[in-house]
């Protein structure tokens, strides 16, 4: 891809799988980990796939604007989390699917924040009462063997922190709606941006040089030595914002900032084209044309409801007067209920 200069891409955002990202030059001198790989040379414990249907044709079918692939491709150069805003239903999470499909980074790994998020669970949980009730159990029955001596089995690494085990290449990581955190979230994320590395009390407490199995988020096994976790190829971090609250400014110096504007009529065609099909297009334009005078009357409606009228409107044929009523009244009702 060499036009308009954009020759330096690995992300393109044109819904077609590549191998660029072995393209990507070395980071910069200060952006280099050295986390060291450990191969397990087991298969995961359970099929490793994406959490919600539908991601895979949500992401070969997205189509970024062309300032939001160049912020992505800044960030993939630098080693740095892309910080996206934007109204809800502009495509903020699917570009993260759209990332790690179009590069072949495997299915995405997600942290879904709430105002009960904090850093501790998003790196590792440890079961101590799991690890009480297994040594009770064992004393309690001499055929079940010596009590476990690794704290290992009993601990689970979280998503930032199965995010940041050592690999050839990155795992691509969702925060998702940031706003909901705690005030104080993006201050305790600083450390973890700038050094990609985090350290397991309950492991370094144990003597020996052998490296622990760990349970990753997504049901994988990864071996970590002495307690440590250090990446190696930082992990292409999504961090999704609505955009409803100023974050700390050394915050906002670690990340890449990026707002995903709202589609105007022809690309909102375009997205019912790859979505749904050109026949669901050619019987639809009208009602393309009727969502975006209600969003911009209502001030921004999500994207998925034209999609939703959309499908309502040809699903089974699209002769059925009742059902493309209710395929516009859809729009209607929500242009009502945002005024």
């Amino acid at each position: 891809m060499t036009d308009n200069g954009s020759a330096w891409h690995i992300y393109r955002g044109e819904g077609q799988q590549h191998t660029d990202f072995d393209r990507l030059p070395p980071p910069p001198p200060w952006r280099e980990f050295d986390g060291e790989i450990i191969a397990t040379g087991d298969e995961p414990r359970h099929p490793v796939r994406d959490a919600r249907p539908g991601t895979a044709i949500r992401a070969e079918t997205y189509r970024p604007e062309r300032s939001v692939v160049e912020k992505v491709n800044a960030a993939l150069y630098l080693r740095r989390p892309l910080l996206v805003t934007g109204q809800p239903g502009t495509g903020k999470s699917t570009l993260a699917s759209s990332i790690a499909w179009e590069l072949g980074l495997g299915p995405v790994l997600s942290w879904s924040i709430t105002s009960r998020s904090n850093l501790q669970d998003s790196l590792y949980r440890y079961d101590a009462v799991g690890r009480l009730q297994d040594a009770n159990l064992r004393r309690l029955s001499p055929d079940a063997g010596p009590p476990t001596t690794s704290a290992g089995p009993f601990i689970t690494l979280g998503p930032l922190g199965t995010a940041l085990v050592a690999r050839d290449k990155p795992r691509v990581l969702l925060v998702d709606e940031f706003d909901k955190g705690d005030i104080d979230l993006a201050n305790d994320l600083l450390n973890i941006l700038e050094e990609g590395q985090f350290t397991i009390p309950e492991l370094v407490r144990e003597e020996g040089a052998e490296p622990v199995a760990l349970t990753t988020e997504d049901g994988d096994t990864v071996l970590v030595r002495g307690g440590h976790v250090r990446t190696r190829a930082f992990p292409i971090i999504i961090i999704t914002s609505n955009g409803e609250r100023v974050f700390p400014r050394a915050f906002l110096r670690r990340c890449q900032e990026v707002t995903i504007p709202l589609p105007g009529e022809e690309k909102l065609k375009e997205i019912v084209r790859t979505q749904l099909g050109a026949d669901t297009l050619a019987a639809t334009e009208q009602l393309c044309v009727d969502f975006t005078t209600a969003r911009d009357a209502a001030g921004g409606l999500p994207t998925d409801l034209l999609l939703n009228a959309a499908y309502l409107y040809t699903a089974g044929g699209d002769g059925d007067d009742g059902k493309r009523m209710m395929a516009g009244s859809l729009i209607r009702e929500a242009r009502s209920g945002q005024s």
